[in-house]
């Protein structure tokens, strides 16, 4: 056992007298030691519940003949963090959470791991530490929260930003928003529709590092205890067949997770998160094939924002091995790949079915031939950006109109709140990428005002930042190069025609060369003064279409 380093032999007698300090039996010493890494803080609301999820998956280890072992790892609610200088600190902790991780399983030799995250870094981080880690790894987060119920429809946190908007743009009552305050996040969890933190959790099904329904079933459903006590025995039985994270997540189980991303509509996060977990595990994940992957897979599943269903519809349906295995049906996915199961993908999905053809649409019947992420090029952004194409407005998926440059996010916002963007504008937000902002904030006030403003259907939002999944319209995001990198973004100018087509995979300023050049040579990209971490991060942080990975990792 790996972890006999810590505490087999003479030489080792220190460590198992602090051992004993922990109250640890000789049986227990002489069994593989289980890290389970909880995610548990008090100001997550999806990580409320993680105290519960980590005793059951304990419970789980100890049946199946393993010693669990509890330690930490940090969580920031994006929810909380949007809109202020707090939003730097968010995609920064994924890096944190997949160091912290690393160094505490190393220091202290444990034989196997389960970790138990839930919103939106957690999970991308703790995939890059598993990855990086490579020993037996199993995943179980703590569920979406239920949806929200306002005036007898179902609502989520997306609603409540846009309602914020409409009372800016004096289509909602005090009142109104109030309702929508206190009614639309009813549950612990991680919110209620297809934003990032849902969607990495689907995906880390998909990747096949989760058991059935770690991404749908609600958090304050008590199979979710049943879930984290299999996953301690399942993380049992993949040390008894030393089945490791790099056995799972190969370059077939990429693909088989954009696949999915794709045909669930999934956060643009994903294109950030996927090829940092990616390069973790030694596979090199390009941003272009997502295009090649869109092109022929179907769009089955519109939850919020990109429609009206959420979370626990899409559990009732079958969840997401029922999307699976609709999917497989046209020959995309590699079924041979392996999961923590110990079993294949074929081998999980073959009795999935789908139960609600309405929230889960059949391959013959989906609500576009192609993906719900679209990876854009042009003289805006040579090295890419990204859409949620599945959350566009049809009438905006070709769209030209004058930019509305703005420095930064504050600035947009006042300038949208206060009536000063008009249907047809391209809105432009510059220097919040990964070094820029620096941490790369989420988009989702402007977005949401937009939509909430009414202008959702005829304005677009270009940045070098990043949106939460929760945004919808034509918000286009990591803009890459950045501003601060010297990206083109940064040469815009206001009145400049954009030109975007998302069916064509393209971005530009309707701009000449020559003119581009002129101001390339009497431009020099701003900077921003910041200290500690911050200050460190961006030194490190390379570019969103290689996925934030730091320099050096």
């Amino acid at each position: 056992m790996r972890s006999d380093n810590a505490k087999a032999g003479m030489q080792q007698a220190p460590a198992r007298s602090l051992f004993r300090a922990l109250g640890l039996t000789d049986e227990e010493m002489e069994r593989p030691l289980v890290g389970i890494v909880s995610s548990y803080n008090e100001i997550v609301p999806g990580h409320m519940n993680l105290d519960k999820i980590v005793d059951a998956v304990k419970q789980g280890v100890a049946m199946a003949g393993g010693t669990p072992i509890v330690f930490p790892a940090i969580a920031v609610c994006d929810g909380i963090a949007m809109g202020h200088v707090g939003m730097k600190y968010s995609l920064v902790t994924r890096d944190l959470i997949a160091d912290s991780t690393e160094c505490m399983a190393m220091a202290h030799q444990f034989d196997a791991l389960v970790m138990v995250p839930n919103c939106d870094k957690n999970v991308p981080g703790l995939l890059m530490a598993a990855a990086r880690l490579n020993i037996p790894t199993v995943f179980v987060s703590g569920g979406p929260m239920l949806a929200g119920h306002v005036k007898g429809e179902k609502r989520s946190l997306s609603s409540m930003f846009e309602a914020v908007g409409s009372y800016a743009a004096g289509l909602m009552s005090e009142e109104d928003v109030k309702e929508f305050e206190c009614k639309v996040c009813p549950t612990c969890g991680s919110c209620s529709g297809m934003y990032t933190a849902n969607s990495m959790n689907c995906l880390t099904e998909v990747l096949g590092m989760g058991l059935k329904g770690n991404g749908t079933i609600p958090a304050v459903y008590s199979e979710r205890l049943v879930l984290a006590k299999h996953a301690g025995m399942a993380v049992m039985d993949m040390l008894k067949k030393n089945i490791r994270p790099r056995d799972i997540m190969t370059e077939a189980a990429f693909r088989n997770a954009l696949t999915m991303d794709m045909a669930l509509g999934c956060s643009t996060n994903s294109m950030l998160h996927l090829p940092a977990i990616a390069h973790e595990a030694g596979v090199e994940l390009n941003v272009d094939i997502a295009n090649e992957i869109s092109a022929k897979t179907p769009n089955l599943c519109h939850l919020a924002p990109a429609g009206h269903t959420y979370m626990e519809d899409l559990n009732e349906a079958g969840g997401i091995y029922a999307v699976m295995n609709e999917i497989s049906k046209l020959g995309l996915l590699n079924l041979d790949c392996m999961t923590v199961t110990g079993r294949t993908v074929g081998e999980n999905i073959k009795d999935c079915v789908n139960k609600n053809p309405e929230i889960i649409r059949p391959v013959d019947n989906p609500y576009s031939k192609t993906g719900g992420i679209a990876v854009l090029r042009g003289n805006l952004a040579p090295d890419s950006c990204v859409v949620k194409r599945s959350a566009v407005a049809p009438e905006m998926l070709v769209h030209e109109g004058p930019a509305r440059v703005f420095d930064s996010e504050d600035d947009a916002i006042a300038a949208i709140k206060s009536g000063k963007i008009v249907a047809g504008d391209v809105v432009v937000i510059r220097y919040e990428g990964p070094k820029g902002g620096p941490g790369m904030r989420e988009m989702l006030n402007p977005t949401s005002a937009i939509v909430g403003m009414g202008l959702g259907s005829t304005v677009a939002l270009i940045t070098d930042g990043r949106f939460s999944g929760a945004s919808r319209g034509a918000s286009i995001g990591h803009v890459s190069p950045e501003a601060a990198a010297g990206g083109p973004i940064g040469l815009v100018e206001e009145g400049d025609i954009i030109a975007i087509d998302i069916n064509a995979n393209t971005i530009n300023m309707k701009v000449s060369d020559e003119e581009l050049a002129r101001r390339r040579a009497n431009w020099t990209p701003k900077t921003k003064e910041v200290s500690g971490y911050l200050k460190r991060y961006a030194a490190l942080v390379t570019s969103a279409d290689k996925g934030a990975i730091l320099k050096g990792n």
